[in-house]
């Protein structure tokens, strides 16, 4: 049968426990990969403070994938009503088969358990950032809240879950610190450009082939949103998450200065992902198969391992004043 304004949609059907654990989306659990700089940062600035770090990150894993699962379980079935006018997302399961709301709350409920469970086995500091997790995924996802409907503070709240991963990955090696909140800063904003760049992408393809008003029916934030407003956002996310990078990286190792142009190349090829049709920065789960974003991404890895194991006190010079004299007495 076919939607509203010519949105097509597959006749609805009884779920079964495939569909339940497909609306989980186990699918995303590459996102997992911001969990990595936090214990590789947590083990270069503090070392490993975890009593038996390998069952910590063994519990952390299971914390983030569950949490992120119990997010997805209630994203995509309160998204139902609106998935179907999106082109792509109206073919989500939530959409197709007619799903149990208690089945779905207790797939949820389940979840959380398991994530807070791990967490708290693992240890405290742990637990209370799964539980703001848990939280974020309610404020997002549920009335009366739901801030995916208002614009820029849908990108926010949704962006936090890159430093919460972080403090999850950090939280492995050392339970008794947080990262500095420079760098925390620069995962949320930098998260913020990624969840930008994905809405500028999705409304420069729906508003070209289905018109704006429909990009509204399938997300009230987008009818305060623009082309124009969501490439300026990028670049203040971008901007901002490269200042926060920027005094983190002179702050703590003056070495990962030298890190910041692959970090510059990262967002633009990004970016130009974002602005290509069918762009893969709608799917991040996807995200991968992008041989250049991964090219530059290796380069980028290459180049923190480096600057971790290589010092280089002559760039310590970068962060004293300096001035460049035009008195000939100073030899000008």
């Amino acid at each position: 049968m076919s939607g509203t304004d010519g949105v097509k949609l597959a006749p609805v059907r009884s779920a079964g426990l495939g569909d339940y654990l497909t609306i989980a989306r186990f699918d995303h659990a590459t996102k997992h990969v911001f969990i990595v700089p936090g214990m590789v940062l947590a083990y270069m600035l503090r070392g490993i403070a975890a009593p038996n770090p390998v069952l910590s990150i063994i519990l952390g894993l299971i914390c983030a994938v569950a949490i992120a699962s119990a997010n997805y379980t209630i994203n995509e079935f309160l998204d139902r009503e609106f998935d179907k006018f999106h082109p792509t997302k109206s073919a989500r399961t939530a959409v197709q088969v007619t799903l149990d709301s208690r089945l779905v709350g207790l797939q949820w409920l389940v979840f959380v358990v398991i994530g807070l469970g791990s967490a708290a086995i693992a240890n405290m500091a742990m637990f209370w950032v799964a539980v703001v997790f848990a939280a974020q995924g309610i404020v997002y996802n549920v009335r009366p809240m739901r801030s995916k409907e208002v614009p820029y503070f849908d990108v926010v709240s949704e962006a936090i879950n890159n430093p919460l991963r972080m403090m999850i990955g950090w939280a492995m090696i050392d339970p008794h610190t947080l990262p500095p909140s420079s760098i925390l800063l620069a995962y949320w904003t930098g998260g913020g450009f990624l969840m930008t760049a994905k809405r500028l992408s999705e409304y420069r393809e729906i508003t070209a082939s289905h018109g704006r008003e429909l990009l509204s029916r399938y997300r009230a934030s987008f009818s305060g949103y623009t082309e124009t407003s969501l490439t300026v956002a990028c670049m203040v996310y971008a901007m901002l998450s490269a200042f926060f990078l920027a005094v983190f990286l002179i702050k703590y190792r003056i070495e990962y200065i030298l890190t910041f142009p692959a970090f510059a190349a990262l967002f633009a090829q990004y970016m130009t992902l974002s602005m290509q049709a069918g762009s893969v920065a709608q799917k991040p789960e996807k995200i991968f198969a992008e041989k250049r974003l991964i090219a530059v991404s290796a380069l980028l890895v290459a180049l923190l391992a480096l600057c971790t194991f290589v010092d280089m006190p002559w760039l310590v010079a970068l962060s004293a004043q300096s001035f460049i004299s035009l008195d000939p007495r100073y030899g000008f």
